[in-house]
C-alpha cells in the first residue's frame, strides 16, 4: 500500500472513534434529560439528514477540491456541532449538524482510494479501510460509555479552565466535549493527506446543475448491471446495520437490564464480528466473485430475529460477534465491487455520493418507521422481527434479481466480471 494510505487510515480511526463515541453520549444526554425514547431513535436517522439532501452536491464538491481540504473542514463542522451539543441546542438539530460533516467528509474518504490504489488492491484496501473503521467503532462506542461511567466522568468534570464557567457539568457533556479533541486530532491527519494526480473535475455554476449531474449519475449506477445489485446490497446492509446500532442498545435495555454505559459495550462487539468478517473478506475474495456472497444477506436477516430469545450476555456475546461477521464477509466486496463499477462510470466522488445518498436514504427511511412505531410503543424486540425479516425477504429479491440478469444480460453481465478480473491499472 502507498504511504498515504495510512494516513488516510489514520484520519478516518479518529474521525470514526469521535462519531461513535458522540453517538452514546448523546443517547444518555437525552435520556438523562428524560426526553422521550423515541427522540434517542431519532439521533440515527438525523445523522443521515444531511447525506441526503446533500448528496447532489457533497460528491461533486469531492471531485472538485483536493480530499484531504474536503475532510479537513468536514472534521472541523463536526467540531460545531459538538460545541452546540455542549451549549444548549437541541441535541437533535446538533447531531444533524456533525452528519452533515459526516456526509461531507465520506466522498473524499473512499474517493481518494480509487484515486490512490490500482483496481487490484480495492478489495483489499476497503478491507483495511472497514475493519479499522469497524475497529474505531467497537474502541468508540466503549469509549463513549467508559467516558460516562462515575470515576471517569469525575475526572473530566475536574477540569475547567481558569475564570471561565464552560457549564459543562453533567457525564455526558464531558465525553462530548472530549470528542473535540479527537476531531481536532483527525483534521490534522488529513492536512497529510497526499494530493493525488487525478485530475480535479469543475463544479457546475448552478444548484440545478448539479441536481440534474447527480440523478444522471444515480441512473446511471442503477442502470448497470453490475452497479444495482452491489448498490442495492449495500443500500439495505447500511440501512439495516446503522439502525441496528441504537436497536442493539435498546434490546440491551430491555433483555439484560443494562445501562447505556454498559449497553455501549455489546454495539461493539457487533463491530468485533465485523472487524474479523471484513478482513477476512479481503483476503479470500476478488472482485468479480463479490456477488456470490449475497445468499450471506438472506442469513444475517434470519439470524437477527434469534436476538429476540436471547436474555443472557454469555449467549449474547458469541451471537453479536458471529452476526456482525456476516455482515462484515457480505459488505467488504460489494462495497468494492461497487466503488470499481462507479469509478468506471462517472468521478470517484460522485459515485461515493450516489452510494451515501442512496445508503442513508435508506437508514434515514428505516430509522423514521422505527422512530414512529416507537412514539406508538413498539417494543425492541418487535423492532428485530420486523427488520430481520425486512433484510432477509429484500435479499432474496436482490438474488433473483441477479440471477435474472446473468441469464437475460448474461454477455454484459460476463463483460463487466471480466473487466472487474483484468483491470489492473
Amino acid at each position: 500500500m502507498k504511504k498515504g494510505f495510512y494516513t488516510i487510515m489514520s484520519a478516518q480511526f479518529f474521525s470514526s472513534l469521535a462519531d461513535n463515541a458522540l453517538f452514546v453520549a448523546a443517547v444518555e444526554l437525552l435520556r438523562s434529560s428524560h426526553q422521550p425514547e423515541w427522540q434517542r431513535a431519532a439521533l440515527v436517522p438525523m445523522f443521515a439528514l444531511f447525506y441526503v439532501i446533500l448528496a447532489p452536491f457533497v460528491g461533486a464538491f469531492a471531485d472538485a477540491v483536493p480530499k484531504g481540504k474536503v475532510m479537513f473542514f468536514s472534521n472541523l463542522i463536526k467540531v460545531v456541532g459538538c460545541l452546540m451539543m455542549l451549549f444548549g441546542t437541541h441535541p437533535l438539530l446538533s447531531y444533524a449538524i456533525v452528519g452533515l460533516g459526516a456526509a461531507a467528509y465520506s466522498p473524499a474518504k473512499y474517493g481518494i482510494l480509487t484515486e490512490l490504489l490500482p483496481n487490484s488492491q480495492l478489495v483489499k484496501a476497503n478491507g483495511w479501510i472497514e475493519g479499522l473503521t469497524i475497529s474505531s467503532i467497537i474502541l468508540g462506542v466503549v469509549l463513549g460509555g467508559q467516558l460516562m461511567k462515575p470515576v471517569m466522568a469525575s475526572h473530566l468534570l475536574a477540569l475547567d479552565l481558569p475564570w471561565v464557567d464552560t457549564g459543562i457539568d453533567t457525564p455526558p457533556e464531558a465525553a462530548i466535549a472530549s470528542m473535540i479533541a479527537l476531531y481536532v486530532i483527525a483534521a490534522l491527519f488529513n492536512l497529510k493527506i497526499p494530493r493525488t494526480s487525478a485530475p480535479l473535475q469543475p463544479l457546475a455554476h448552478s444548484a440545478s446543475a448539479l441536481v440534474r449531474d447527480f440523478s444522471n449519475c444515480n441512473a446511471r449506477l442503477w442502470n448497470d448491471k453490475l452497479g444495482q445489485i452491489s448498490l442495492a446490497t449495500t443500500t439495505l446492509f447500511w440501512g439495516v446495520s446503522g439502525n441496528l446500532r441504537y436497536i442493539v442498545l435498546a434490546w440491551a435495555l430491555a433483555a439484560l437490564g443494562y445501562t447505556t454505559s454498559d449497553a455501549s459495550t455489546l454495539v461493539g462487539v457487533v463491530a468485533v464480528g465485523t472487524a474479523f468478517g471484513a478482513i477476512i473478506a479481503s483476503m479470500r475474495m476478488r472482485l468479480d466473485q463479490a456477488t456470490g456472497v449475497i445468499p450471506l444477506g438472506i442469513a444475517m436477516g434470519l439470524v437477527v430475529i434469534v436476538m429476540n430469545v436471547i436474555t443472557n450476555v454469555y449467549v449474547a456475546a458469541p451471537f453479536l460477534v458471529a452476526l456482525g461477521a456476516i455482515g462484515g464477509y457480505l459488505v467488504v466486496p460489494m462495497n468494492a465491487l461497487l466503488q470499481h463499477r462507479g469509478h468506471n462510470l462517472m468521478g470517484a466522488g460522485r459515485s461515493i455520493a450516489v452510494q451515501n445518498f442512496n445508503e442513508q436514504a435508506c437508514i434515514l427511511g428505516l430509522g423514521a418507521f422505527y422512530t414512529g412505531m416507537t412514539k406508538l410503543g413498539m417494543s425492541a424486540f418487535g423492532a428485530i422481527t420486523v427488520f430481520g425479516l425486512t433484510v432477509a425477504f429484500t435479499m432474496w429479491l436482490i438474488r433473483r434479481w441477479h440471477l435474472n440478469n446473468c441469464i437475460k444480460h448474461k454477455d454484459e453481465v460476463d463483460h463487466l466480471l471480466a473487466l472487474a478480473r483484468h483491470d489492473r491499472h
